[in-house]
């Protein structure tokens, strides 16, 4: 938050990933319950909003939300890893010109992603984190990558632990 000076951050808990099976994926309920406990509520706000807004792609959510809160200027968060994947989403591009991006480095992904399609498309339009928001970004929004250490929490990890931990099992890392 720090680093690209953000009042907020809203962790927005999505009622399904269109490029993700469904099978496996714990219900919207206990995912929205987890990202509370990281949340304090006040600064760092756990939502489910994309569900109440009745959305399933980003670019609708996020032309929803930047509708709803004009005043506002928003930065979508993620990590390298779907940076990489940005190519496949609906309205990738649109999504990239409207919305300031901030990417969080990932192991094993990160030097892909500045090596990808979309840090490739998006080259001419890459900032500083702190100037993501700052400066003015017609015709395009800007994007960074936030100098992190590189964070390996996943869903998928979560829920291999989780479900060991029901199973009684041990995997390797």
């Amino acid at each position: 938050m720090r680093a690209l000076r953000l009042d907020e951050m809203w962790l927005l808990v999505s009622p399904g990933n269109p490029l993700k099976p469904v099978q496996g994926m714990a219900p919207l309920a206990d995912r929205l319950a987890s990202a509370r406990r990281i949340a304090d509520g006040r600064r760092i706000i756990a939502t489910d909003i994309e569900a109440r807004l009745g959305t399933r792609f980003t670019a609708d959510t996020l032309a929803l939300l930047r509708r709803r809160f004009r005043r506002a200027r928003f930065a979508f968060v993620i990590g390298a890893d779907n940076l990489v994947q940005l190519p496949r989403w609906k309205h990738w591009r649109t999504i990239a010109r409207e919305v300031a991006l901030a990417v969080l480095p990932r192991p094993g992904w990160t030097k892909r992603a500045l090596a990808g399609r979309a840090a490739h498309v998006l080259s001419h339009h890459r900032r500083a984190p702190g100037a993501v928001l700052t400066e003015s970004f017609a015709p395009h929004a800007a994007w960074c990558l936030v100098p992190a250490r590189e964070h390996a929490a996943s869903a998928t990890a979560i829920r291999r632990a989780q479900a060991d931990a029901i199973t009684g099992e041990r995997r390797g890392p």
